[in-house]
């Protein structure tokens, strides 16, 4: 029996699959939280030991006889955050993470240092908005410059996990272009955009080799006997969560979107060739499968809807019940989800806001409602960005914690006026990168079939979970959406500083 493992490092949680290709199912899956350290500047932060107990957490939940038997592993991770180390390899601080938006002021500092963010644009294809990992270095030399002259190596949290594993310090192209300094187009990191970091420094030297998909690792002897797996298990490339959720969703040939309801939320598509937008609408990322990936974040979604519950005093596991009792539009109320700043729109300084409570609308459950439509009318303004550049799509393909709501499915299918598809294995991320470990083995080995062919094979719809749109909700979507834009624009100005 060969099986192969995907760990995924999100921002709540730790998560393990391992999946047995001949059976086509997951054998064994576990997870352990996560802590978040949050500050009143914005701040989101981690400690990356944090990830390294949490995944042997994960893997001591694992049956011995199963982890015998895994032989390949790669790793997802959460884009976009910052893990410092020195020459020998210690971390120098906690990671700040992809909500982080603390350094939002030194995103516009990068991109007037190079002339603006249509200049950003034509250097590497991204302006550097909240979050990217280019901000985080020059917060650094202001706020932590003991860290910043110390610095020695530039990891991603995924990045960070590999080196745990292997001892080998290296990234792949779909989370490296995230930073804000790889050029998308040639895949290479930019010179020009390093240097509007820090002009007096050569960052380069700080960047681990970018490597191509199909390389696998030997793990560290050490770390293998500490998690019970094999000394012989391969460690592939792994990538960014949304790269590997890509894998795990079947979006690695050009016509699909897929949808992630987690912690932020994210729409992505795979293309051939990049797909660069020059208003910078959208993310024009690289995908971990050799292509591109354009992609739209959201960074309240999950987040909005269990900030909302946590104030009522329910469950999220609770809400359905609260959809249901209340009609699409939630009776005129209308929520601006963006408790923790905002990316799509681009609003990294705005809160969240409630408008349009009368003493009819004002009840827990046209609240929760209020909170579930915030976030999918947030990533609707996104994807009305992707139609606007003529990209068309005949259905959705819906992933993440949100994914288990039967509600929020309904939700997303009357919002966008598309049919939805659950993918039967959920863990989209963890599910991609132990598919991706798979070809990479195989490939290793000798097997010519391409990354999409074993994809196709292996990635199948629950139809149990599948829903289209009901006709007598859609026109009631579409007047709430249209309200949401409003509110938005109304507020826009308040939140641009």
């Amino acid at each position: 029996m060969t099986l192969v493992a995907g760990i995924d490092a999100g921002t709540q949680s730790v998560k393990v699959v391992v999946y047995d290709p001949e059976a086509r199912r997951i054998v064994a899956a576990a997870s352990a939280p996560l802590e978040l350290i949050a500050g009143e500047d914005g701040s989101r932060e981690q400690h990356p030991q944090a990830w390294v107990d949490a995944i042997r957490v994960c893997f001591a939940g694992i049956n011995p006889g199963i982890r015998r038997n895994v032989a390949a592993l790669a790793v997802s991770g959460q884009q976009h955050g910052f893990v410092p180390l020195d020459n020998d390899g210690e971390v120098l601080a906690t990671a700040k993470l992809w909500c982080d938006t603390s350094s939002s002021a030194e995103c516009n500092e990068i991109m007037d240092a190079v002339g603006g963010a249509q200049r950003c644009i034509e250097i590497a294809g991204n302006p550097i908005l909240a979050g990217y990992t280019a901000s985080k270095l020059p917060w650094t030399r202001k706020h932590r410059p003991q860290v910043y002259e110390e610095l020695a190596t530039i990891l991603l949290p995924h990045d960070y996990l590999n080196f745990y594993l292997t001892g080998e310090r290296f990234t792949e192209f779909g989370d490296a272009s995230g930073t804000g300094w790889l050029d998308v187009r040639t895949r290479q990191w930019s010179k020009e955009m390093l240097a509007a970091i820090d002009s007096d420094r050569d960052l380069s030297s700080c960047l681990p080799p970018l490597v191509e998909l199909g390389a696998t690792f030997a793990i560290l002897p050490a770390i293998a006997d500490a998690l019970g797996l094999p000394h012989a298990i391969r460690v592939a490339v792994g990538g960014g969560d949304n790269m590997m959720a890509a894998i795990g969703t079947g979006c690695v040939v050009p016509g699909r979107l897929s949808m992630s309801l987690g912690t932020s939320g994210t729409l992505f598509a795979y293309s051939d060739t990049p797909v660069i937008d020059p208003a910078g609408s959208w993310a024009a990322f690289c995908s971990s499968t050799g292509g591109w990936l354009p992609l739209i974040c959201t960074m309240n979604c999950t987040g909005a809807t269990e900030t909302i519950a946590r104030t009522l005093g329910v469950k999220t596991s609770e809400g359905d019940p609260l959809i249901d009792s209340t009609p699409p539009g939630a009776g005129g109320l209308t929520l601006l989800p963006f408790f923790s700043g905002e990316r799509t729109p681009d609003l990294p300084n705005a809160r969240g806001s409630l408008h349009g409570m009368d003493t009819q609308n004002s009840t827990p459950a046209s609240l929760y409602r209020a909170a579930m439509e915030g976030a999918s009318f947030t990533l609707r303004y996104g994807y009305d960005a992707f139609l606007t550049a003529g990209m068309a799509f005949d259905r959705i393909v819906l992933t993440g914690g949100g994914a288990n709501s039967k509600a929020w499915r309904q939700m997303i299918a009357d919002v966008f006026d598309l049919p939805v598809e659950v993918p039967q294995e959920t863990e989209g991320a963890a599910f991609g990168a132990a598919l991706q470990a798979l070809w990479s083995l195989r490939n290793a080995e000798g097997d010519t079939a391409s990354l999409p062919e074993l994809v196709d094979l292996h990635v199948s719809s629950d139809r149990g979970l599948a829903c289209v749109p009901d006709p007598s909700r859609v026109p009631a979507y579409q007047q709430a959406y249209r309200r949401f834009l409003d509110h938005l624009a109304a507020v826009r100005s308040a939140h641009a500083a």
